[in-house]
């Protein structure tokens, strides 16, 4: 069931003086599944953020309609998006924590605004700060805590509503990575443990493999590419997408990277892809590779790429040198073709 729906949306600012309107969110149009974790991706200006603002309606849309939990939020009065408000939880960059309050302080805060008592808010705050692994930490004043701790207090807060929503814009963009990873396993939790939906807005490519289930790529203020996450990094469709994914894995060589190659290696370059799921009666695609190469007697070198797992899949190009007599070689890339996508880097060129 989708408990986010957004149709046809559009987001436009007036011109400012001596500049143009300014479309951030042009006709887009999702819906998200209750339980998933969603990764929305672009790069500045692409306009995922806008995006994420008109969900909990601190934008309003300039046309389109937003569904959330079966409400309708564009058009609400402030009394009904304060009571949509309640069921999305929010984290952002630069964690917005109150630095007069301590950390027991910033978790109570939206439980006071939601009128809980003072014994339902102690329950609540022991609660979730230890779920973040923060119990300790209740009477700490942020600027004594680390980044991961300062995101996992906003994670505290962002949860005390019991929300079914949450929305994290950039939340590890100003983390180490090892911090990341700790945060992303965190929000991972919160999916699985308690159920909540998770829209995750970033440009980063290895926070979208390490969380989403699915993923978007917008770009321009539209949606240029959406699906499941292995699909995605498998299978890029559009070339915002296949820059982002090269971020990650590298694809076939560039001209300057291939001249690079050519100073160490003379043979037959080619680039061969490997996803999971092209498997053959004999086993996995790389298996059934290697043993074509070596029973074509056929010598090769892995000399570029690599391959990622994406949620316990693994896909990736390796550009790989051949060597070995003409016939050999051609007769085993006309049947490694039949097995993979297969790329010959610079072909034309006369080897030695």
């Amino acid at each position: 069931m989708a408990i986010i729906e957004i149709e046809g949306v559009t987001k436009a600012y007036p011109a400012r003086k001596g500049g143009s309107p300014v479309t951030a969110v042009d006709d887009v149009s999702l819906s998200i599944e209750a339980g998933e974790i969603v990764g929305v991706v672009g790069y500045s200006g692409a306009g995922k953020s806008t995006l994420v603002r008109l969900v909990n309606a601190l934008e309003p849309a300039t046309s389109g309609t937003i569904r959330v939990d079966g409400t309708e939020v564009t058009g609400l009065g402030e009394r009904g998006l304060q009571k949509v408000r309640l069921g999305i939880g929010m984290i952002f960059q630069q964690f917005n924590l109150m630095h007069s309050r301590t950390v027991y302080g910033n978790v109570a805060f939206p439980l006071v605004v939601a009128g809980l008592s003072r014994q339902e808010r102690h329950e609540r705050i022991v609660e979730l700060l230890t779920f973040v692994g923060l119990a300790e930490k209740a009477h700490a004043w942020p600027e004594q805590l680390s980044g991961g701790q300062k995101q996992r207090v906003a994670i505290a807060r962002a949860l005390a509503t019991n929300p079914s929503i949450l929305l994290a814009d950039e939340a590890t963009s100003a983390l180490d990575p090892e911090t990341t990873v700790e945060v992303l396993d965190l929000l991972r939790r919160v999916n699985d443990e308690l159920g909540i939906t998770i829209v995750v807005i970033t440009h980063e490519m290895e926070v979208v493999k390490s969380i989403a289930d699915r993923v978007v790529v917008m770009e321009q203020g539209r949606i240029v590419e959406e699906g499941p996450a292995f699909d995605i990094f498998a299978r890029p469709r559009h070339e915002a997408t296949r820059r982002f994914v090269r971020t990650l894995v590298d694809d076939v060589p560039d001209e300057r990277a291939v001249e690079h190659l050519r100073t160490r290696h003379r043979g037959r370059l080619v680039t061969v892809t490997f996803r999971d799921d092209e498997a053959t009666s004999g086993g996995s695609a790389q298996t059934a590779v290697f043993a074509e190469l070596v029973a074509r007697s056929v010598e090769f070198e892995i000399v570029f790429g690599g391959m990622e797992d994406v949620q316990g899949r693994a896909f990736g190009h390796l550009t790989l040198e051949l060597r070995g007599a003409d016939a050999d070689v051609d007769a085993a890339l006309g049947r490694l073709r039949e097995l993979v996508p297969l790329t010959e880097v610079d072909p034309a060129r006369e080897v030695g």
